[in-house]
């Protein structure tokens, strides 16, 4: 591991790609703790040409600006050894997790269709063959059913056409 130096800030380049990463909450804390501690970790740098360029450390560098330093800590590090590290996206396992995942959405909204067919079918068999219901009080509504006005009768004529028939209730 190369010792760490002291290095302009204004000499150092930060790569579009890492400035999107930027978060200003994170730079506010590294520049508390700065203030109170003092820089720990030194940034990783490389050279390119005459200038050099942030490997890591953006939000330590960043909170050396906001402090007024013209100065930070900071380790030349050579240029095979600051190839960019893969993205989590990038990984083959992630990929692998990423295609599990995306197969058990499959299988649940198949699942979810199939459900949803089946409680529909069912739903047209109900309405096929609705359940013929009469309307409250059609039992004693000679108008509304005379067949049903002559069958009903009172407990007490029941009660008499079966003795009369022998039956025992």
């Amino acid at each position: 591991m190369p010792k760490p130096e002291t290095l302009p800030i204004e000499t150092i380049f930060v790569p579009t790609k890492l400035k999107k990463t930027l978060n200003p909450e994170t730079v506010a804390e590294i520049a508390e703790s700065m203030l109170d501690i003092g820089q720990q970790e030194p940034i990783s740098v490389r050279l390119d040409g005459d200038r050099l360029v942030l490997v890591e450390g953006l939000h330590r560098l960043e909170a050396c600006k906001a402090l007024g330093e013209t100065t930070i800590l900071g380790v030349l590090v050579p240029a095979e050894l600051a190839q960019p590290k893969p993205l989590l996206a990038e990984r083959p396992e992630v990929e692998a997790e990423r295609i599990k995942m995306a197969r058990l959405k499959q299988l649940r909204l198949e699942k979810e269709a199939a459900e949803a067919a089946t409680a529909a079918s069912r739903g047209v068999r109900q309405a096929e063959a609705p359940r013929i219901r009469s309307a409250k009080g059609d039992r004693d509504n000679a108008k509304a059913s005379p067949d049903r006005a002559a069958k009903s009768r009172s407990l007490s004529d029941w009660i008499t056409q079966q003795k009369g028939s022998g039956n025992r209730y």
